[in-house]
C-alpha cells in the first residue's frame, strides 16, 4: 500500500498576513555574492573574485518569535502551572512520544468566526466520524481559517476551542492538539467582546488555559487540513528544541495510506 506524505505546515516568510500587527517574522537575504567577502577574509590574501564563481554561499537571518510559522505551543505558554499546581513544561521537556501518532481530523469549517468550540460540538463531531478518542491520539481542527491563510482576515478567521472542549479531549489522554487558525482560542477581539459584557476574566485565552487542569501542547498554524481524511493518518510534528521556550516550530506532516 503507497503512503502519501502531506505538509501541514506554513512556510515563515515576509510580507504575509500571519500574524498580528508586530509579531510577523522578518527575514533578511544574503546572496552567494553577498557573503563572497565574509568567505575571503577567512583566508589569506584571498580576493572574493578569486572564489569559485565569485561566490560565498547563502544564508538568512531572521527576526522570528517561537510562535510564528506552523509552531507546538507547550504547556509553560499558557500559564506557570500544569495538572493542577505541577510546574509547567516548556518545550525541550515533552516527551518526543507526544509528538507523532494517529491523527483524528474533526471539520469545523461551517463555524462562523469567533465561534467557541464546546464539547458538545467535538463529541458530536466524533459521533459522525465514528471514532473513538485514545490515548496518544492527535487531535487537529479544520476551521474556516484554513483557506484564509496570508489574506487580511486570516487572524481573525475561523472558530476556537473553548475550556470544555479543549478537555473533553485531554481528559482522554489526547496530549496534543492542533488548528489551521492563528489561535487555538477565538481571536482575542472576540474574547475582548464577551468579557467586555461579562466581566469574566475566565474567557480570556480560556482553551489554552485549559492547560493549567490537563497539561497539553497544541499546533497553531496548520495547513492543508482539508484534503485529511477524518481518520486513518499518523502526524510528526516534532518541535524545534528551544532551551526553556514557551513554543517551538515544527514541519508538521501528516502519512496517509492510499
Amino acid at each position: 500500500m503507497a503512503r502519501k506524505i502531506i505538509d501541514l505546515s506554513v512556510p515563515i516568510e515576509n510580507d504575509v498576513r500571519s500574524d498580528p500587527p508586530g509579531l510577523e517574522p522578518k527575514i533578511s537575504y544574503l546572496s552567494h555574492k553577498d557573503t563572497a567577502p565574509l568567505v575571503a577574509a577567512r583566508y589569506d590574501n584571498l580576493r572574493p573574485e578569486e572564489l569559485v564563481d565569485g561566490e560565498g554561499y547563502a544564508i538568512e537571518y531572521l527576526e522570528v518569535n517561537t510562535h510564528n510559522g506552523t509552531h507546538v505551543d507547550a504547556p509553560w505558554h499558557y500559564a506557570s502551572t500544569m495538572d493542577h499546581g505541577k510546574p509547567a513544561a516548556r518545550i525541550d521537556e515533552l516527551p518526543l512520544d507526544w509528538f507523532f501518532g494517529p491523527g483524528v481530523k474533526l471539520d469545523f469549517r461551517h463555524f462562523p468566526d469567533g465561534y467557541v468550540v464546546a464539547a458538545e460540538d467535538v463529541e458530536q463531531e466524533l459521533m459522525r466520524i465514528g471514532h473513538t478518542l485514545k490515548a496518544g491520539d492527535i487531535v487537529v481542527v479544520n476551521t474556516s481559517a484554513g483557506k484564509r491563510f496570508g489574506q487580511e482576515d486570516y487572524v481573525k478567521a475561523g472558530c476556537g476551542m473553548g475550556r470544555d472542549a479543549t478537555l473533553y479531549l485531554t481528559s482522554r489522554g489526547v496530549r496534543v492538539t492542533g488548528t489551521d487558525c492563528w489561535s487555538w482560542d477565538a481571536h482575542f477581539s472576540h474574547m475582548a467582546r464577551k468579557f467586555a459584557e461579562t466581566r469574566d476574566v475566565s474567557v480570556i485565552w480560556e482553551g489554552h488555559k485549559a492547560g493549567r487542569e490537563i497539561g497539553y501542547c497544541h499546533i497553531e498554524k496548520l495547513h492543508n487540513l482539508e484534503v485529511l481524511p477524518s481518520t486513518g493518518f499518523e502526524i510528526s510534528c516534532f518541535p524545534v528544541k528551544v532551551k526553556a521556550a514557551s513554543g517551538g516550530w515544527t514541519r508538521a506532516v501528516a502519512f496517509v495510506e492510499e
